[in-house]
């Protein structure tokens, strides 16, 4: 960013727990150029619900959908999205699954730069799979 440059930050999607801010789903940075900061998004429903228990493939293409839902609201599309970070429970499952991954990528123009790694637990024991991802506008 060049100096001097003004820079706003939008907050997109705040989970608020007791009155306290427990998180955001995404961080608008903009200034010359905009980024998008994405929390963690699993294959939760509306009601906050994990869905698709056991199935990875159903779980990867909610998330996504998920994703691009707060992606959208940031006023970005998935072709913006520069990089994801993908965290499962269940490596060998998920490698299996993959084709899934990159299938829902290719149909909404995602060509992220991408880490998969496998973790001993998320936040709720039925999530198989999480992601977060940076999304670019203006560079």
């Amino acid at each position: 960013m060049k100096q001097g440059a003004e820079m706003s930050r939008t907050e997109i999607g705040p989970r608020v727990v007791g009155g306290k801010l427990m998180y955001n789903h995404a961080v608008r940075v903009d200034g010359t150029q905009s980024l998008l900061f994405v929390a963690g998004h699993e294959a939760r429903d509306d009601r906050g619900t994990v869905v698709h228990k056991g199935d990875m493939a159903g779980q990867i293409r909610l998330t996504i959908e998920r994703l691009g839902s707060t992606v959208t609201e940031a006023g970005m599309t998935m072709a913006d999205v520069v990089q994801i970070r993908v965290f499962t429970t269940d490596l060998a499952e998920c490698k299996a699954q993959y084709g899934v991954l990159m299938d829902e990528l290719a149909a909404v123009h995602c060509r992220p730069a991408s880490l998969l790694a496998e973790v001993s637990a998320l936040s709720d024991p039925d999530m198989l799979i999480e992601i977060e991802a940076l999304a670019a506008t203006g560079i």
